[in-house]
C-alpha cells in the first residue's frame, strides 16, 4: 500500500509543482507562498511608496510655486494695464515744446492785458 503522507504544510503540493520551473514565477500564477518573500515585498513597496509620497510633497510644491508665479504676472499685468490708463489720461507735455508753451503763454497773457487796457502802452511811449 501506498504510504499516506499526512501534510505538515498546505502549500507544499504548490511548491513541489513549481519547484522544477527553476524561474520564479512571482505574481503570474500564484502568489509567493514563503513569509519571507512577502515580507521581504512588503518592504520594497514599502520603500516606493515612500520614494511616491516624496515625490508628490515635491510636485505638490512645484506646482505652489508655479501658482505663485502665475498670480504674480498677472498682478505685474494688471498694475502695467491700469499705468497705461493712468499714462493715457495724463499726458506729459513734451520737453522740446517748453520754450514755445511759455512764449505762448506770454504773448496770451500781454494780449489780454492789452485787451483791458488798451491805453496803457501808449503813455509809456508818449
Amino acid at each position: 500500500m501506498a504510504d499516506p503522507q499526512t501534510p505538515h504544510d498546505p502549500f507544499e503540493a504548490f511548491r513541489r509543482l513549481w519547484g522544477p520551473l527553476g524561474v520564479p514565477v512571482p505574481g503570474l500564477a500564484m502568489p509567493t507562498l514563503d513569509p519571507r518573500e512577502v515580507e521581504k515585498h512588503i518592504a520594497e513597496l514599502k520603500a516606493v511608496e515612500g520614494w511616491l509620497a516624496m515625490n508628490l510633497n515635491m510636485l505638490r510644491i512645484a506646482i505652489q510655486g508655479l501658482e505663485m508665479q502665475k498670480a504674480t504676472l498677472q498682478a505685474m499685468r494688471a498694475g502695467a494695464e491700469a499705468g497705461k490708463d493712468a499714462a493715457a489720461a495724463v499726458q506729459q507735455p513734451n520737453p522740446m515744446l517748453w520754450p514755445w508753451s511759455a512764449m505762448q503763454q506770454a504773448m496770451q497773457a500781454a494780449a489780454a492785458t492789452e485787451a483791458q487796457d488798451p491805453n496803457r502802452n501808449q503813455e509809456k511811449k508818449t
